[in-house]
């Protein structure tokens, strides 16, 4: 039974399967690009992680990917670990802003990237890369519609 008390059940709006619909819009990085796939996020190893499996396809590529986060007790942080079928993989550091956004820095990167819960059934990923002074350019958008 999960430990609803644990830093981790704050993800817990995360959890179940979900529609994914991809934008990507002209940028540093892309091409303008769309598609969609599907993704579930579970609690996995005594409720400690919450990981997150999809397969997308979009007109340029299809990919898949397998995530992790979990809570750095330590430094009073989550932890985010991004491994893609390409074999690219990256870390993020995260923590909420207010009760419905968590914010990702990805380490070794200038991208930051939030997930907004929109309502219990919709939530909305952003990739953004700093453009100019405190300006930043969304490079990718994700609508998550629970199935």
């Amino acid at each position: 039974m999960p430990n609803n008390n644990h830093p981790i059940s704050k993800l817990d709006f995360f959890l179940g399967t979900w529609n994914l619909e991809y934008r990507v819009p002209e940028s540093l990085f892309s091409k303008v690009d769309k598609g969609s796939g599907t993704g579930e996020f579970k609690r996995i190893l005594n409720d400690e992680y919450v990981t997150f499996d999809y397969k997308a396809k979009l007109s340029s590529i299809e990919s898949s990917s397998h995530a992790v986060f979990a809570w750095d007790e330590k430094s009073k942080t989550y932890r985010y670990w991004w491994f893609e079928s390409s074999g690219n993989f990256l870390t993020a550091s995260c923590n909420f802003i207010n009760d419905d956004t968590l914010s990702l820095n990805w380490h070794d990167s200038l991208l930051v990237q939030t997930f907004k819960k929109e309502s219990v059934d919709k939530i909305i990923l952003q990739m953004k890369y700093p453009v100019s002074d405190n300006k930043y350019e969304i490079v990718l958008e994700v609508i998550f519609t629970r199935k």
